[in-house]
C-alpha cells in the first residue's frame, strides 16, 4: 500500500500516522488529455482540454483553484465521473460534461507518445500517484462511471469577475459540501473579500511564483502529450521528459505582462525571479484596441492570423534587396517594426492615411514585435544563468501559431539551435493548477519530499512518542 505521505530515509520515523494532513492525493496512473471528439455533447466541448484521472480517489476533494490576473481570471476544479452521472440538476456544459470513451483512454493514455509508459510511480508535491495497473486491468475498465474523474479548466475575463463568481457559486452547488478555494494571482488579494463574503468558503492565498512552478512541474512530468516544440514544419512534436532531466529550466509566463522564473529544483526555495518585462500580453491587448475595432483578446488574434506584417514592417530584403548572410539575416526577416508607416504616411506620392493599413497587418506585425522581443529577453537570460530549457507559459499563447513560431525561431536562432522553446497545452493554467496541486500539509517540498523544520519534527515524535506510552498504558 502507498503511503499518503512519501517516505524519505531522513525521517522513517514520520509515516502516515501525521494528524488531519488535509491534502489528497493525485493519481496520475492512466491520465490523459481528452480530445474533442470524446465528448458526449458537444456544447460540452471546452476551450481547453480536460485532463482524465481515470483512478482518482474522489473523496477528499473539495476544493476549487482560482488564478485572478490582470486581464484573465482561471480555474482549476475536479468533477468526479460518479457525481457528474448521478446529478440531477443542469449547472450547464462547462460542469455537467460528460466523457465517451469505449477503451477508456481515446489516445492510448498510458502511453507519452514516444512509446514510454507514464506509469512512473513518481509523485509532485508529494501529493501525485502513478500506480502500476495490472495486468488484470483492462482499458474498458479505465473510465468506470463510479471511480475516477476530470480535471476541468475555464477562464473568463477578470472585468467579469461577476459572472466568474456566480459560475463559482455553481461548482460550490454541484459538489454539495464544504468547499475550499485556493486562490493565487493578484486577485486572490484584491477580490479576496468578495470570495470570501458572497461565496461564505474560506480562501487561502497562495504564493503566485510558486504556484506557477508547481503547476508547471506537474504538467511536464506527469500528463502525456503535453509539453511540445514548434516549428511551422512540425506544428507539435511531443516531447516527454524524465524526472532527472528537467532541471535548471526557465519559465517564461506570459500574461498581461512577462515573469522569468529560473528553477534549479522540487523543492520551495530552488526558483528565483531574475527578469521580466512590461510588455506582454497587456501590451497587445491594450494597443490593438486603441488601434483597430478588435473587441476581445481571441478576436485580435484571429485578425493577426489573417495578417500581412510585410505591408506595415520594414524587412531586412527592404533595405538590402536581398539577404544579409554574413549576419546570418533573411530577407524576410523583421529589421524595424512599424518601420513603412511613417513613410507610406508622408509619402508626397501617395496620399495615405491610417484606413490604409488593414486591422489584420497592424495586429500580426505588433504581435511579431512584443513575441521577437519577450524571445529574445528569454534568451539572454537564459543564456546569462547557462540554461538550455525554456517554458512558454501564459495566456498571452493560447496555441497561436504566429505566436508559437515567433517566440521558437528568436529562441532558435539567437542560441544557434543550442536552446529550446518548449510549449505547453495547458501554458494558461500553471498558476491555478498549482494553486489546486498545493492542498497539501503546510512544510511539503513541490515534488516527492517532505521538508520538516527541527520544531515541526520535534512536535511529531513528541506526539508520536506519547501515543506509544498510551497504547503501552492501555495494554497494562
Amino acid at each position: 500500500m502507498t503511503s499518503t505521505i512519501p517516505q524519505s530515509p531522513v525521517e522513517q520515523d514520520v509515516d502516515n500516522r501525521i494528524i488531519n494532513p488535509g491534502s489528497i492525493q493525485i493519481n496520475v496512473t492512466g491520465a490523459f488529455i481528452v480530445d474533442e471528439e470524446l465528448y458526449e455533447d458537444e456544447e460540452s466541448i471546452p476551450e481547453t482540454n480536460d485532463i482524465v484521472l481515470p483512478y482518482q480517489n474522489t473523496e477528499n476533494i473539495s476544493h476549487i483553484a482560482i488564478d485572478i490576473g490582470g486581464s484573465l481570471a482561471k480555474i482549476v476544479y475536479f468533477t468526479s465521473n460518479q457525481s457528474v452521472n448521478n446529478s440531477t440538476e443542469d449547472l450547464g456544459p462547462l460542469i455537467n460534461k460528460k466523457i465517451n470513451c469505449i477503451n477508456g483512454n481515446g489516445n492510448n493514455g498510458n502511453n507519452n507518445g514516444n512509446g514510454n509508459s507514464n506509469n512512473n510511480g513518481y509523485g509532485i508535491n508529494g501529493n501525485v500517484r502513478n500506480d502500476s495497473i495490472s495486468s488484470d486491468d483492462s482499458n474498458d475498465e479505465i473510465l468506470d462511471p463510479n471511480r475516477g474523474g476530470i480535471l476541468n479548466f475555464y477562464k473568463i475575463e477578470t472585468e467579469k469577475i461577476d459572472e466568474f463568481i456566480q459560475f463559482i457559486a455553481k461548482l460550490i452547488k454541484f459538489y454539495n459540501k464544504k468547499v475550499h478555494i485556493m486562490a493565487t494571482g493578484g486577485g486572490s488579494f484584491k477580490f479576496y473579500d468578495r470570495l470570501r463574503d458572497e461565496l461564505n468558503v474560506q480562501v487561502s492565498k497562495e504564493d503566485e511564483m510558486e504556484c506557477l512552478i508547481v503547476g508547471l512541474d506537474f504538467l511536464i512530468t506527469e500528463i502525456p502529450d503535453e509539453v511540445f516544440l514548434y516549428t511551422e514544419q512540425n506544428p507539435m512534436q511531443f516531447v516527454n521528459h524524465t524526472k532527472k532531466d528537467i532541471y535548471p529550466y526557465l519559465l517564461v509566463n506570459i500574461g498581461s505582462g512577462v515573469s522569468m522564473v529560473k528553477v534549479t529544483g522540487p523543492n520551495h526555495d530552488d526558483f528565483i525571479r531574475v527578469g521580466g518585462s512590461s510588455l506582454g500580453g497587456g501590451t497587445l491587448w491594450g494597443l490593438l484596441s486603441l488601434i483597430t475595432n478588435a473587441n476581445s483578446y481571441d478576436e485580435m488574434l484571429s485578425s493577426a492570423a489573417q495578417g500581412d506584417n510585410t505591408s506595415v514592417d520594414m524587412l531586412v530584403g527592404d533595405i538590402y534587396g536581398t539577404e544579409y548572410n554574413k549576419i546570418g539575416l533573411k530577407s524576410s526577416a523583421i529589421a524595424s517594426s512599424f518601420g513603412k508607416v511613417f513613410k507610406k504616411k508622408h509619402s508626397k506620392s501617395t496620399k495615405t492615411n491610417k484606413s490604409t493599413f488593414k486591422n489584420e497587418d497592424i495586429s500580426r506585425s505588433l504581435l511579431y514585435a512584443i513575441s521577437n522581443n519577450i524571445g529574445q529577453i528569454a534568451y539572454l537570460q537564459a543564456k546569462i544563468h547557462d540554461i538550455q530549457h525554456i517554458y512558454f507559459g501564459g495566456s498571452y499563447i493560447r496555441g497561436h501559431p504566429q505566436t508559437m513560431n515567433t517566440l521558437s525561431y528568436a529562441i532558435n536562432f539567437w542560441s544557434q539551435g543550442n536552446k529550446k522553446a518548449y510549449f505547453l497545452r495547458h501554458e494558461g493554467y500553471l498558476g491555478a493548477l498549482g494553486a489546486f496541486i498545493k492542498r497539501q500539509p503546510e512544510g511539503w517540498g513541490r515534488k516527492n519530499s517532505i521538508k520538516l523544520d527541527e520544531l515541526n519534527l520535534s512536535k511529531i515524535r513528541e506526539t508520536l512518542h506519547q501515543e506509544n506510552i498510551n497504547e503501552q498504558s492501555a495494554c497494562e
